[in-house]
């Protein structure tokens, strides 16, 4: 489970690549493209690494297959997939940052970007912040339940399955703001346009819907995520906006800060914000391209920004960036993807450091 190495990720491939004496084999089994702008990069040094289930739990399940006669069992479900890396030189004043994907996608969201450059979470951890990664319970690495599905096919009985919703390439590029009709970018974006393919083929099905509690089994895998790894900083994208907000309300004393990147919903009770949020610092962030409408995205932005007013009627930390505002065109509903997501990451690191320092 845990590997305390203190060790060169890949070292003695990277140390390779920066002497120029990789081998004819480590090229081709190097994944990263030649133009991902990685060349030149001190090796990552980590203390530890590795990957973990957190909240599983034993199902009960007569359908563990949707062909023959129904066969009694048991499966693990529910519980959600972690990866992490802590950096060897660690900002002491840092807390964890844990990284939550949004709908149709998975913690992919925060590896490497589409046209392979660095992306968030090794960001992150070169600047010596330890990065949790997370697939959605219910959805990837972290599995979901099939007998729903596996006993209306048994049954016949199509109207039991599960919806399994996920994003088309044409709705994605619309809705998520890489242009204005499917595949014609706006000429300003920032989002890695010719890398459509690497990034179309990491959208997936929101699998978590076999499961009637959907978003909450998420919500309870972060509380429990905050209980393995104590106090962090929740950051979260998309459709797990609220999913942050409800983990600070179940872990008040352990979300030390939420960053809510382009949430699909920002919305807090008034009681909430006085017991919890006007002690949990909240970063909203939100990128360019609003005039189109698609999506909803300025209705979005204003419900973050009421959110962001009430936290500070309350005493408490909270402020909302549209990076248009600060002269930073052209970024996407990814931003992290964008080809300027280390400066958008600077922002981040930035505003945590003011507001959510470990003592």
């Amino acid at each position: 489970m845990r590997r305390a190495a203190a060790i060169p990720r890949v070292a003695l491939l990277i140390a390779a690549c920066l002497t120029g004496s990789v081998s004819a084999q480590d090229r081709a089994a190097d994944p990263t493209p030649p133009s991902s702008g990685k060349a030149g990069l001190a090796p990552l040094v980590l203390a530890e690494h590795g990957s973990f289930f957190i909240n599983a739990q034993v199902i009960e399940t007569r359908y563990p297959s949707g062909n023959g006669t129904p066969v009694a069992g048991h499966i693990s479900g529910k519980g959600m997939y972690v990866q992490y890396e802590i950096p060897q030189n660690r900002r002491r004043t840092s807390h964890p940052v844990v990284m939550v994907h949004g709908s149709s996608h998975t913690g992919k969201t925060y590896e490497d970007t589409p046209d392979g450059r660095m992306g968030w979470a090794e960001y992150f951890v070169r600047r010596g912040v330890p990065a949790y990664v997370v697939d959605h319970a219910g959805r990837a690495r972290s599995g979901f339940d099939p007998s729903p599905t596996n006993q209306a096919r048994l049954a016949k009985d199509a109207g039991t399955v599960p919806n399994f919703p996920v994003f088309t390439n044409e709705v994605a590029w619309t809705n998520f703001r890489f242009g204005p009709s499917a595949f014609t970018p706006y000429p300003t974006t920032k989002f890695p346009v010719q890398a459509r393919d690497q990034y179309f083929a990491q959208l997936v099905p929101n699998t978590e819907t076999s499961y009637s509690e959907s978003a909450r089994i998420t919500i309870a895998a972060l509380a429990a995520l905050l209980d393995r790894i104590g106090p962090a900083v929740i950051l979260v994208h998309s459709q797990s906006g609220a999913y942050g907000l409800g983990a600070a309300l179940d872990r008040p004393a352990l979300v030390k800060a939420i960053v809510s990147v382009e949430p699909r919903s920002c919305a807090v009770a008034d009681p909430d914000v006085q017991t919890v949020f006007a002690h949990v610092p909240l970063l909203t962030m939100f990128g360019d391209f609003f005039g189109t409408d698609v999506g909803d995205w300025p209705g979005r932005m204003a419900e973050c920004v009421v959110t962001v007013n009430k936290i500070k009627a309350a005493r408490g930390t909270a402020d909302n960036i549209h990076l248009p505002s600060l002269g930073i065109a052209g970024n996407s509903h990814m931003l992290m993807m964008d080809t300027n997501n280390q400066q958008v990451a600077d922002l981040i690191l930035a505003w945590l450091d003011r507001h959510a320092r470990a003592r």
